[in-house]
């Protein structure tokens, strides 16, 4: 198993061709190839993670995203913004999020909070 570190993006590609022809063989978790895919994919991960850093969503994105996802109603926001006037003002970006407000949606909708504060 000959695998380097991946340093240029002649290694990345090289690192993405081999992992595709080893998706591509649907090798067994364990067997040699599938512990080649497993670490390979870990070196593409760690690369792209520092070559392509993402970053937070807008906090009020985060927000509207939740309640697509949750198919939540600006009145369901209640309970962890405030009032629906509060829930109005915060989603058309009148008002800024408590430190309050932050809590709960991080608690209770599972916002991460690293997202909120941004």
């Amino acid at each position: 198993m000959d695998i380097r570190p991946l340093h240029t993006e002649d290694d990345y590609k090289a690192a993405l061709a081999d992992v595709s022809a080893l998706v591509d063989m649907d090798p067994a978790p364990g067997s040699p190839e599938g512990d080649r895919l497993e670490v390979m994919a870990t070196l593409i991960e760690r690369y792209e993670a520092a070559r392509f850093p993402l970053e937070h969503p807008d906090p009020i994105e985060a927000i509207r995203f939740r309640m697509e996802q949750g198919g939540l109603t600006p009145r369901d926001m209640e309970p962890y913004i405030g009032n629906l006037n509060r829930v109005y003002e915060v989603l058309n970006r009148k008002r800024g999020l408590s430190l309050s407000m932050i809590r709960r949606l991080n608690q209770e909708l599972k916002i991460p909070a690293e997202v909120l504060i941004a």
